[in-house]
């Protein structure tokens, strides 16, 4: 049986930074946060947008993990809907250009040089 995307990612960060990275919720929230605020960015969105949203999410009580990933799902599927990106094309595009020795060699020297906060 074919591996999900998810599997197929996270076999791929594990071949990248390996266990200790991988496994990381700290650093995989940064990373998660980190690509979000560029996808917005590239389409637009000011840098006061996203300071007025983080006040008004952190406002409010903390939501339901899982409940919070659906609702990522389905918010990311609408924007690329939106903005004419096909989603799943799009991810394993990605994928596919990121599994090479030499992308996986520029990423991790990329993150090497990473601020950590």
């Amino acid at each position: 049986m074919d591996k999900t995307f998810q599997d197929r990612v996270h076999n791929w960060v594990l071949a990248c930074f390996g266990e200790e990275v991988a496994m990381d919720a700290v650093e995989r929230n940064r990373r998660f946060l980190e690509e979000s605020l560029e996808l917005v960015q590239s389409l637009g969105a000011s840098r006061e947008f996203a300071h007025e949203l983080v006040d008004y999410v952190f406002s409010r009580p903390k939501g339901d993990a899982p409940q919070e990933v659906g609702g990522v799902m389905v918010t990311l599927a609408s924007l690329c809907a939106t903005h004419g990106i096909e989603l799943e094309q799009e991810a394993h595009k990605e994928l596919s250009r990121i599994d090479s020795s030499e992308i996986i060699a520029k990423i991790r020297a990329k993150h090497a040089r990473k601020p950590q906060f």
